[in-house]
């Protein structure tokens, strides 16, 4: 039993990690077509490039959803029988339900190079009190088409506060090229802000003191009266 249940988690694994996808051929075109096809689960997308002409396909949307999740998808699509290699380059939402509405996909070859944006991943500690800031959350790289690295790895391990981590300073992938600026500022270390509160008791330490002497002055008044 434990065995069976195993083969079939490894079976589920494997299908999500595969970036295979079976595309079929669009006809009909216009909100209203792109619109049926999403009601029954199914992703409207273009494929283009290399010369070719447009592709007006229609893509399994839980499928192609879990492959999204990570950056710069490649999907090998079955075409009618045929075999392509696709990068996705946009993906259009709806921005109030996040439902993915439409893929722009662009045909690649293998040995290729492409100009993609890469997440960059902040590790490790600085020293105490310190504080990391993130000024630059993607680097664009010039990388092989089908060898697309997920993220670019920087550590601040042990950092003292004003140091300063640039884009020539990055430890790039094997073969891949740096397209943003050099001196772009990827990660700063900064001193962690203390806040004043001498101000504000001197403040209310005054406002304590003018509610007394109103007190005060109301006493004779309160006498009169009585």
């Amino acid at each position: 039993m434990a065995e069976a249940v195993k083969k079939k988690t490894a079976k589920k694994a494997a299908k999500v990690d595969s970036n295979k996808i079976t595309a079929e051929v669009r006809t009909s075109f216009g909100k209203g077509a792109a619109r049926k096809l999403r009601v029954i689960g199914k992703i409207p997308a273009v494929v283009y490039g290399h010369g070719t002409d447009p592709q007006h396909l229609a893509l399994p949307g839980h499928e192609v959803a879990l492959l999204l999740r990570k950056a710069n998808a490649v999907l090998e699509l079955d075409i009618e029988g045929t075999s392509q290699l696709a990068l996705v380059k946009d993906v259009q939402k709806d921005p109030v339900r996040q439902i993915i509405e439409h893929i722009d996909l662009v045909v690649i070859r293998k040995g290729e190079k492409v100009i993609v944006d890469i997440p960059v991943h902040v590790e490790g500690e600085p020293v105490p009190g310190t504080t990391i800031n993130q000024d630059s959350n993607t680097v664009s790289l010039e990388v092989e088409a089908t060898h697309i690295p997920e993220n670019v790895v920087v550590s601040v391990e042990g950092l003292q506060e004003g140091a300063q981590i640039l884009a020539k300073d990055l430890t790039l992938p094997t073969g891949a090229t740096l397209v943003t600026d050099e001196e772009t500022l990827i990660v700063g270390i900064t001193g962690e802000v203390e806040q004043d509160l001498g101000d504000e008791t001197e403040t209310d330490e005054a406002a304590e003191g003018d509610d007394a002497a109103e007190g005060d002055e109301d006493a004779p008044a309160a006498e009169e009266s009585e």
